[in-house]
């Protein structure tokens, strides 16, 4: 039988067969020895073929093709990767300026990993509501910085509606991922998309403002016309199996400055010649997109995608 996984609890996958028919289902032993250095050989989003036993659950033995998906470094095993979810057709990053806040460097790396495998990304800052003008206005600089690199960008609140259907109007016909920090909103967006999905939400921590999760495994909503892949909230992201000499074709604005550097292998640190530092000091390029890309080129360090990026 073929099917789709549409949840990931970490030990079992529910797979939703063609025919409509529900499976728990375990992994087969030799999926591990297929050099698939993940936490979880099967992501949220997958096609596969099962083949059911008398208990009524299923084993997962093969799996289709991806045409993309989302990865990150383990967090606990540095040398595996985490697949977030596979054969997407856009993202929603849900950001915020505040409550908690959302770094750039966290944005810049979801963006450039995005880049990588192919994923459009839209941005969504969320609870506008809570901002005053201070933060207001710093939003407006971040939605300025990002529309210019070339990324769609959304305000909303999902607590009170505002942005949201506009919003909404982007899903029909696509299956969408929903990846973000903890405590951005995501399950309170969810529950304004789909009234019935009955997610359950938590306040901020007052102690640090940062999110507490609520959702602890991915799983894949159905819309009236297609499907929202929910995920845990990730509180860092750490960029897996890139090499530093592709890494500038995941920066847009960096790409389009690399081409008139002296050197073709320019590395944009300290090249003379070097278009994407001149572009910097004449303020074409973002400082801080410029210190993502630093940061991920030092990611071979090992240890320095652990920190709450």
């Amino acid at each position: 039988m073929h099917g789709l996984v549409i949840k990931n609890t970490g030990s079992w996958y529910t797979v939703r067969t063609d025919d409509g028919q529900l499976f728990d289902c375990k992994v087969k032993g030799n999926f591990r020895l297929k050099g698939i250095r993940s936490t979880n050989p099967v992501a949220v989003g997958d096609r596969v073929e099962i083949v059911s036993n008398p208990e009524g659950t299923a084993f997962i033995t093969e799996i289709d093709d991806r045409r993309n998906y989302i990865i990150r470094k383990s967090i606990n095993l540095s040398k595996q990767s985490h697949i977030i979810a596979a054969n997407v057709d856009q993202a929603l990053l849900v950001v915020t300026i505040n409550y908690p806040q959302t770094s750039t460097t966290f944005i810049d790396r979801f963006l450039a990993s995005a880049e990588a495998y192919r994923v459009p990304v839209i941005l969504v800052f969320n609870k506008t509501d809570l901002l005053n003008v201070d933060e207001a206005h710093y939003q407006q600089m971040m939605i300025a910085l990002y529309e210019n690199v070339g990324y769609e960008c959304h305000t909303i609140s999902a607590v009170t509606g505002e942005g949201v259907d506009q919003l909404k109007s982007l899903l029909p016909g696509k299956i969408t991922l929903l990846s973000g920090n903890s405590g951005v909103g995501k399950s309170t967006l969810i529950n304004r998309f789909v009234p019935d999905a009955n997610l359950r939400t938590a306040e901020i921590s007052d102690a640090h403002n940062t999110g507490q999760h609520t959702t602890t495994f991915s799983e894949m909503i159905p819309l009236s016309e297609g499907w929202l892949i929910d995920t845990p909230g990730i509180k860092g992201f750490g960029t897996f199996d890139m090499e530093p000499e592709e890494l500038t074709s995941y920066f847009k604005e960096i790409f389009r400055f690399s081409q008139d550097c002296r050197f073709s292998n320019c590395t944009h640190t300290h090249e003379p010649g070097c278009a994407v530092l001149q572009a910097i000091e004449n303020h074409l390029i973002a400082p801080s997109r410029y210190q993502s890309y630093l940061s991920m080129l030092n990611d071979k360090d090992e240890g320095k995608y652990r920190e709450a990026f």
